[in-house]
């Protein structure tokens, strides 16, 4: 990854961690809490692809797991959001550009089902059963509300920040109804092709002109 990708990732994933723990964490809601963390993860790997995604999503998931009040082995989200981040990366559109919000919507509800559930998968593995005790259908269905109700004022922001750091072209504004490359097309080399073509225009009728004037002449003779 490059420099401005680590920094803007790091950046991103620093401020989403303090927000979930001091803010989010302390709502008090029933079930699960919204998890801006994996928000971001999931709007990073829509830009970077499969592999950003999964190096930005263990970075976050081992950030998560270090910070305190973590009270689960070092190791565990890290897993889970590397994970979610490369699956995520692969449904990343070839062209970068997205068409609609029902795709990212979908992307972000299914990441919340398949965190929640890898976690509580790998929760079991190390002998943590405590999504039995909450309910873990509770849990999948407040996780995708929550990452739901929070997605649309989060992942198209992280997404414009991080496609404007990399100097994405997806992230310029565009001309009217063409894009900026059209537009510059039609007022350079177009604008150009149009003065040779005239060019040539008025060349063939100066030398059709000569033409008629030396034959008019000879017949003068």
């Amino acid at each position: 990854m490059r420099f401005n990708r680590m920094l803007l990732s790091a950046t991103l994933v620093v401020v989403a961690l303090v927000v979930q723990v001091a803010v989010l964490a302390r709502l008090q809601l029933p079930g699960a809490v919204p998890d801006l963390l994996l928000l971001t993860v999931v709007a990073l790997a829509l830009v970077y692809g499969h592999t950003g995604g999964a190096l930005v999503g263990f970075g976050a998931g081992l950030l998560a797991d270090l910070a305190p009040p973590a009270d689960h082995a070092a190791g565990r989200y890290a897993l889970v959001l590397c994970v979610i981040g490369y699956l995520v990366g692969l449904a990343r559109p070839e062209n970068g550009r997205l068409t609609s919000a029902t795709g990212p919507m979908a992307v972000v509800v299914a990441a919340a089902v398949g965190s929640t559930l890898l976690y509580a998968l790998v929760g079991a593995l190390v002998g943590d059963t405590a999504a039995r005790h909450v309910g873990l259908g509770s849990l999948l269905f407040t996780a995708a509300l929550y990452d739901l109700l929070l997605a649309p004022f989060t992942v198209p922001l992280i997404m414009a920040l991080a496609r404007r750091a990399d100097g994405d072209p997806l992230a310029e504004p565009q001309a009217g109804a063409g894009d900026v490359s059209s537009g510059w097309a039609t007022s350079g080399t177009g604008l150009r092709i149009g003065r040779q073509r005239g060019g040539l225009r008025i060349r063939a009728a100066r030398t059709r002109a000569s033409r008629a004037g030396r034959i008019r002449g000879v017949k003068r003779l």
